[in-house]
């Protein structure tokens, strides 16, 4: 119990750097996997083809990996952020392409002619798509973008090997001070276990309101 008392301060900074990271990321994620998820079902060939090949690279890519890329290689072309944005573009990034997996199930469960009565209405591919498809998509994509985005909170543990402030990189200060390491990875998982069940029980809240009646 010392270590958590002893160094509340620590651990706070490093669960709120956790929460920032899942936050901001997230955002990015449900953004670039909305866009690409569009992307996919566009009746355009070339669109298709980048929401194809940007879902292929990002899910066959380890996320560490990925890290690597954004961290390193990014400021050779001249772009030199904060460790803490690149974190965010490489979670957010990776991410997508499991959020627009899951949107693209979610279009698919919509039946074909919701589209083309409303595109026989008139309307444009993006108003059917915002208007008319996602709106009935998104009762059954909240399960599965609920789990993606629990795995980005744990996953953004990695962003302490780069100089990151989140949750699980404190045991090393803490190790350095000679606590015992045990109790030290006790409350990092209980950090975890907070945030995680927050947001289970967020989505599990959308489910209920809007999700697809059982």
């Amino acid at each position: 119990m010392n270590v958590l008392t002893d160094n509340f301060s620590l651990y706070a900074r490093g669960f709120l750097g956790t929460v920032e990271l899942t936050v901001y990321a997230g955002l990015l994620a449900l953004a670039l996997g909305f866009l690409m998820a569009s992307f996919r079902v566009a009746p355009v060939a070339s669109l298709r083809a980048f929401g194809t090949v940007w879902v292929t690279v990002l899910r066959n890519t380890p996320l560490t990996l990925l890290f690597f890329a954004v961290v390193l290689g990014l400021p050779r072309f001249g772009l030199v952020l904060p460790f803490r944005v690149f974190a965010v573009l490489a979670l957010g990034c990776y991410t997508s392409a499991f959020i627009c997996e899951a949107l693209r199930a979610g279009i698919n469960t919509v039946p074909r002619g919701q589209g083309e009565a409303a595109r026989s209405l008139g309307m444009t591919f993006g108003q059917t798509l915002n208007l008319v498809v996602l709106p009935q998509a998104f009762r059954s994509v909240i399960p599965p973008v609920g789990s993606t985005l629990i795995a980005l909170a744990k996953n953004s543990a990695i962003a302490g090997a780069f100089s990151v402030t989140e949750l699980l990189g404190t045991y090393k200060t803490l190790n350095e001070l000679g606590y015992d390491i045990v109790w030290t990875f006790v409350w990092i998982a209980l950090g975890y276990l907070i945030i995680t069940l927050a947001l289970s029980a967020l989505f599990h809240a959308l489910e209920r309101t809007w999700g697809v009646a059982r």
